[in-house]
């Protein structure tokens, strides 16, 4: 109200200065004071109904003002009322509630503890049945489990009824070898339907290998690395037994054993953790071998035409050791018996190195591949301290690579030694076989030809 009576105030004050410069404009053209007068008097008669046009809108505007407090005080009347009223029903609900939640506490009575027990069971069952291998069969079991797990409400007959039906089915398939169609998806992302047998919460087997259930994707997945090939055998023949009985090799950890095989490194990975001192240590075996097999070919050859002279001493071969002694000896029937066995004895001096040529090198082989192994060892453990001085000790990861080839090059250096000292072991008792043949036969000529000279 006070902010209209300035607003007309300022007004009123508008209009008195435009009256007087009208006044002045008026008074500078009005040419006698008649006119003047007149005019004047006009002037006030156009500012009397002016104001009377303001005052009229003035006190219009305060009769809608006014309706307009009314309106909003009677809405804050009604409003304040509500409040009170909704106030009031808040109380008597609360109090409602307390009483209805009393009033089921009473009627649950001992339900409550069969509820809380009911949801736990049903918990426990959700997390078995989920990893088994039965749902690889049977899948989504579970689903009706988490709604009863979660459920802030008792149960009904029928959730109870899937709760006990869950558990049933489990023990049943458990104890059960089942054959059906299963989608199989494969290493490298494809997927096709197979002949899956499950053996009862252990083990699923397809195509002669073993299987995996991944419970997180739902999938059934082949192993990356199968087990040793005994045990691969067993379970082809299991898969392909129609009747009777078949043995067959089962995972107790319900997979946990196979996947295990994944993280297992094979001959093969073991072989090339030995690196470069390993890769030599075989090259000195391969080497080792190929000298050894030439040597007992080449010495049984040379046996077996040995033992054909001995069949026929008369007529000596230059193809033979023997034969080489024997011709020296018809080429000098008439020497004395010491001459002629130092004859013998040069002719055999001669035929030993080629009959001993590269069983000397065997033994240094079977002697230099340990030696090797023990230099990676050394290689081996020098870098696991390098690796220790520049990462620490806290991941033994970082260390097992070269740990791994300071016990793969040890082990590969005495794996190539012991056959090499066996080899090297029956290609000397060959040659020496060989040796003492042509010593035992110049010692009967010598013998023969001193019995020729006695008479």
């Amino acid at each position: 109200m006070k902010q209209v009576v300035k607003n007309l105030m300022v007004a009123a004050a508008g209009l008195t200065l435009a009256a007087s410069a009208a006044f002045g404009a008026s008074a500078q053209e009005a040419r006698s004071l008649d006119q003047l007068l007149q005019q004047v008097q006009q002037q006030r008669a156009a500012m009397q109904r002016i104001d009377e046009a303001r005052e009229r809108e003035f006190m219009s505007d305060r009769a809608d003002k006014q309706a307009l407090l009314r309106q909003a005080q009677q809405q804050l009347r009604n409003e304040q009322q509500r409040s009170t009223r909704l106030q009031e029903e808040y109380a008597q609900n609360e109090i409602n509630i307390a009483n209805k939640e009393t009033e089921l506490d009473n009627m649950v009575g001992t339900l409550g503890e069969i509820f809380g027990v009911i949801r736990g069971a049903a918990s426990d069952t959700i997390g078995r049945i989920s990893t088994s291998i039965v749902s690889a069969q049977y899948p989504d079991r579970h689903l009706v489990l988490e709604s009863l797990a979660q459920a802030r409400e008792l149960p009904n007959i029928g959730e109870l009824e899937e709760l006990w039906l869950a558990l049933l089915t489990e023990m049943t398939e458990s104890g059960k070898v089942a054959r059906y169609q299963g989608e199989v998806t494969l290493l490298d992302g494809g997927s096709e339907v197979r002949d899956v047998i499950r053996i009862g919460a252990f083990n699923l087997i397809s195509d002669g290998e073993y299987l995996l259930y991944n419970d997180a994707t739902q999938q059934i997945q082949p192993i990356a690395r199968q087990p040793a090939g005994h045990i691969l055998r067993a379970a082809s023949n299991f898969e392909n037994t129609s009747s009777g009985f078949a043995g067959v090799f089962v995972d107790p950890s319900r997979g946990q054993i196979l996947s295990l095989l994944t993280q297992k490194a094979t001959l093969s990975e073991r072989y090339h953790q030995g690196q470069t001192v390993g890769y030599a240590i075989t090259v000195v075996l391969i080497l080792g071998f190929i000298i050894a097999i030439y040597k007992l070919v080449t010495l049984t050859a040379v046996g077996g035409a040995i033992r054909r002279q001995l069949k026929n001493p008369q007529n000596p071969s230059d193809k033979n050791p023997l034969g080489r002694i024997l011709k020296v000896y018809h080429e000098n029937p008439s020497t004395d018996v010491e001459n002629l066995e130092l004859k013998l004895d040069e002719a055999i001096l001669r035929e030993t190195p080629k009959v001993e040529a590269g069983v000397n090198i065997i033994k240094i082989l079977a002697a230099i591949a340990p030696l090797m192994g023990l230099l990676g060892t050394v290689v081996g453990m020098i870098g696991t301290f390098q690796s220790i001085t520049l990462f620490g000790t806290g991941d033994p990861r970082i260390m097992a690579g070269d740990i791994s080839m300071a016990l793969v090059t040890t082990a590969m250096g005495l794996i190539a030694a012991l056959p090499l000292i066996v080899i090297h072991s029956i290609v000397a008792s060959k040659s020496k076989s060989i040796l003492h043949i042509l010593d035992e036969q110049a010692a009967g000529i010598v013998a023969s030809h001193a019995e020729k000279k006695g008479a």
